[in-house]
């Protein structure tokens, strides 16, 4: 497996970006309130991977008395890092189209107000969660691989 590469992660958050902008634009009035804390459930699985990879960093380097890591569930953990990433990239587009929606509009609606508050922590909490999925990957790396050639060299 690969790191996952920069261009797909900038990717998800811009068409997620668009779509819940155009959808907010569309709909907004329709829209339920959102919860101000509607965003921290991708903090806590950030957490969840920060947590992972302290564990197993120091196992997967072979530091003396750390026993080493099965092979499936370092598997298992690397597709968790690369599903963080990529859920934390497309929850950054959604929190950002909505950010986008209504911060022009919260001084003349309280529901945009609090929308916005929604949206910040939203985005914030995404951001740590593509953040704590790409440091989980990191730990992950196999210290007899080889690094990666660079993509843009060549």
């Amino acid at each position: 497996m690969t790191f996952t590469p920069a261009w797909q992660l900038i990717a998800a958050v811009l068409i997620a970006a668009a779509l819940a902008y155009l959808g907010a634009r569309l709909a907004y009035g329709d829209l339920p309130r959102l919860p101000a804390l509607a965003g921290v459930t991708l903090l806590l699985i950030a957490l969840v991977d920060v947590v992972l990879a302290a564990l197993l960093r120091p196992r997967v380097q072979r530091k003396p008395g750390a026993e080493p890591v099965d092979a499936l569930a370092a598997a298992r953990a690397v597709a968790l890092a690369k599903a963080s990433s990529m859920a934390g990239s497309i929850m950054a587009g959604v929190w950002g189209g909505l950010l986008g929606h209504v911060l022009p509009m919260r001084d003349a609606a309280q529901a945009a107000r609090d929308d916005t508050t929604s949206a910040v922590i939203g985005l914030v909490s995404a951001a740590a969660l593509v953040a704590a999925g790409l440091w989980l990957e990191h730990c992950l790396r196999n210290p007899d691989e080889p690094e990666e050639p660079d993509e843009d060299a060549g």
